[in-house]
């Protein structure tokens, strides 16, 4: 899948958590969000919109945060349904330190082979 492709996807489907999600579709999204949050950032720096001096975000970068919740979670829980997991599992991310290094292992692996109980394979 392209960079195009999956923003695209992540937005039309940005409240469909049922499915699948292949790798490239979740990590072009996730470039996608941290390139957006970097000239969210340099837009709130030039522009002087920060919450105050010592204030890592300003208003153009919480309104980049709140229209890319919706698709990023929704994207993170159909990539977990990829590899087999329910997308309960994003709560092991509260976890600290493990919970992260877990949740990235699942996002890297392979999805199952075929069809599982979440849908057919996004690879075709």
């Amino acid at each position: 899948m392209s960079f195009n492709a999956a923003v695209k996807s992540a937005f039309t489907q940005y409240i469909g958590f049922r499915g699948r999600a292949r790798r490239s579709e979740f990590w072009w999204f996730a470039l996608f969000g941290a390139l957006v949050n970097v000239v969210a950032a340099i837009l709130d720096g030039v522009l002087g919109l920060n919450f105050g001096e010592d204030s890592s975000i300003g208003l153009i970068r919480l309104i980049a945060y709140l229209v890319l919740l919706l698709p990023a979670l929704a994207l993170t829980v159909r990539r977990l349904h990829d590899t087999g997991r329910t997308g309960w599992w994003l709560l092991i991310g509260l976890v600290p330190l493990v919970g992260g290094i877990v949740l990235f292992v699942f996002y890297v692996s392979d999805g199952t082979y075929g069809p599982n109980r979440f849908g057919a394979s996004p690879k075709g």
